[in-house]
């Protein structure tokens, strides 16, 4: 593709690398900081790039705090989604994905990778719910699939596949937040919990709801 001209100067097309290198700059500049302290002119600094290598691949700032969300979820769907993938039956899936964003609080790597970058996300949902809205899109999508299959397949009867993943969310999160705020939960014990809880309100038989607790219980 040949570049564009504005006003009488060519304009470059994007460049791949330096889209990642300002996201990867913009990234751990919200993870250290937060969003609060988030700038163009500081992560141009970090980056080693200049204002106008910026607007070739971000219209706004605004639109570069999306794009950070929405990479960080894209990275959490392919790995939620590869728990996932190994089961066929929609009510194992969703419990996998359940039990994979309940790593947030007893996964030592992935709470340190995605702690910060989560409370961050969770208060823009409430300050400026448009600039993370697509990157809870992204997480859920994989769970709003299992939830679509079981409601066609009947395993979940009666339900709303995107009320429903919300509700799963909301739920997930709130234990997340309170393990985070006191350290006072138990793996086991609070998967068990929320598991329940959740399938439960999907219309889960109980037989079928022990057999998963079973399964968790022996890997």
């Amino acid at each position: 593709m040949q570049p564009t001209t504005t006003a009488g100067r060519k304009k470059l097309d994007p460049d791949p690398r330096v889209r990642i290198a300002i996201l990867s700059a913009a990234s751990k500049l919200v993870r250290e900081e937060g969003v609060g302290a988030l700038s163009i002119a500081g992560v141009l600094r970090r980056a080693h790039l200049s204002t106008r290598a910026f607007y070739r691949h971000f219209d706004s700032k605004d639109q570069l705090v999306t794009a950070v969300f929405v990479e960080m979820a894209r990275v959490e769907k392919l790995r939620l989604r590869n728990r996932m993938d190994a089961y066929d039956d929609p009510v194992r899936a969703v419990a996998e994905w359940i039990d994979g964003r309940l790593d947030l609080a007893f996964n030592e790597q992935i709470r340190s990778d995605l702690r910060t970058m989560s409370l961050e996300a969770q208060s823009q949902m409430f300050a400026e719910p448009g600039l993370v809205g697509p990157a809870y899109t992204e997480i859920l999508l994989p769970l709003r699939e299992q939830l679509e299959r079981g409601s066609e397949s009947g395993a979940f009867p009666d339900i709303d596949p995107d009320a429903e993943a919300l509700c799963i969310q909301g739920t997930v999160w709130a234990n997340v937040e309170r393990h985070w705020a006191t350290g006072d939960c138990e793996l086991t014990g609070l998967r068990e919990r929320v598991l329940r809880f959740c399938l439960r309100g999907l219309g889960v038989a109980p037989q079928a709801i022990a057999d998963v607790l079973r399964d968790f219980d022996q890997t």
